[in-house]
């Protein structure tokens, strides 16, 4: 096992190979075997696979992280297969501190369906090289208790199992390991093998905090076919504190639109800190060492114009959800702050923008700029209020309000419902009138 510091050779045409691209982009921490997995890739094209359990109803930004690393396998010309796991979603890989929650067969099967769906667009599923999608309750599903014990399990040592590292922290807490999940490793061990036996799969990714589960396999398919197999582990993504990226003030940065609103997808990425934004442009977008170097020095140079994490966000926002919503919620971030045109904000996006700033419900129909101000939270009180009116900082839509006592028209109202409610240059708020 070797651990590896990004950089970045080209070999000898010139064009760096697909584990030096992954390297530069900072998207390996740990191999099997560096060097046998280099000439692997070198000689000719190999077949990767990664796997995602439908463990909620919606891929996450560590899952974006491998979605990434397939791309760049399958450009390279190697043959990648995604796999979603029917079988280890109902299992579940053990968590460091607590037992999972298991979920019924028809919820798994339901977050199946809306997994494989959601990592299509990230893919090539046609073409001279096809992606391929599969599902481990294929093959897992036929296998009995009595011949998985004795045809995979007798490959296992207890010993070996034990010092795994999430098995090890589980075991050292209060609630200890139930026998489900210490035996998730077989499982996805199992994967590999099959797959290895299938397509002649040689290579598995993952994430670094996965590193137990993905050797495993690596050790099955050496007992049991006496083959050399590689592991390809991605760093765990941190900001300058070491605090682990993809949360969003407690939640998951989400990858479905119905979890995570697009507007608040883009929002995510264009607030990161300046120390991590030429980071997070290797590891996330397919920009170019040129392109990324400039943007570093315009961030040195004008930190306030935020060029990097522009491109960052439009880059990956249309990566996850496509141009058009990209462009609409650029649209809208722009017409919050009076740069672009309200009324040409679809009604959805608006709402998610809204949501994002902070939407209050007033349920008087009429109401005054004074009691925007103060139900939207952007002023404390009427007298307040009244002061920010008088010293011009108080828009409603975009439009600067003179009279405090002016009660905005149903004309003005997008979409029959918003308003958005500006204080000064930076401070938004929206508010939906509603009759009760």
């Amino acid at each position: 096992m070797t651990t590896t510091a990004p950089s970045r050779t080209a070999d000898r045409a010139g064009v760096p190979s697909v584990l030096e691209e992954l390297r530069w982009r900072g998207l390996v921490a740990l191999t099997t075997d560096e060097e046998a997995l280099a000439a692997a890739l070198a000689s000719g094209p190999v077949t990767v696979y990664c796997g995602f359990d439908p463990t909620a109803p919606s891929l996450h930004f560590g899952n974006l992280v491998q979605l990434i690393v397939l791309r760049w396998m399958q450009r390279a010309g190697h043959r990648v297969i995604c796999l979603v796991g029917g079988s280890t979603g109902l299992i579940g890989d053990p968590r460091p501190t607590a037992e999972r929650v298991l979920k019924t067969r028809e919820q798994t099967a339901d977050w199946v369906d809306r997994i494989r769906a959601q990592v299509r667009p990230f893919l090539e599923f046609e073409g001279e090289n096809p992606a391929l999608l599969v599902d481990n309750l294929d093959w897992t599903a036929p296998i009995s208790a009595l011949d998985f014990l004795r045809d995979i399990g007798k490959h296992f040592r207890v010993n070996a199992m034990l010092r795994k590292e999430a098995v090890a922290a589980r075991l050292s807490s209060e609630e200890g390991i139930s026998y489900t999940e210490f035996s998730y490793q077989i499982l996805q061990a199992l994967d590999f093998l099959h797959l290895y036996r299938e397509y002649g799969c040689t290579l598995q990714t993952g994430g670094q905090d996965q590193w137990g589960n993905l050797t495993a396999g690596v050790d099955l398919i050496r007992r049991v076919e006496g083959a050399g197999v590689h592991v390809l582990a991605t760093p765990l993504i941190t900001d300058s504190a070491g605090v682990k990226f993809g949360k969003s003030e407690g939640n998951a940065v989400w990858l479905s639109a119905d979890m995570t609103s697009p507007y608040a997808f883009y929002q995510y990425w264009i607030n990161v800190e300046d120390a991590s934004v030429v980071l997070l442009l290797k590891a996330f977008t397919e920009r170019s060492a040129e392109e990324i170097a400039e943007l570093e020095r315009a961030t040195v140079e004008r930190p306030q114009a935020r060029a990097a994490q522009r491109a960052l966000a439009a880059d990956v926002t249309a990566l996850v959800h496509g141009r058009p919503a990209t462009d609409a919620v650029i649209r809208a971030s722009r017409a919050l702050f009076g740069q672009d045109d309200l009324a040409a904000v679809d009604a959805a996006t608006l709402r998610a923008a809204l949501e994002e700033t902070g939407l209050h419900r007033v349920s008087d129909p009429s109401p005054t700029v004074v009691a925007l101000l103060r139900e939207s939270g952007l002023a404390a009180s009427n007298s307040e209020a009244r002061r920010t009116v008088a010293e011009g900082g108080a828009y409603l839509n975009n439009r600067r309000m003179t009279d405090p006592d002016e009660v905005p028209g149903d004309a003005e109202l997008l979409h029959g419902r918003y308003l958005v409610v500006r204080r000064g240059k930076r401070h938004v708020a929206g508010v939906e009138i509603s009759a009760g």
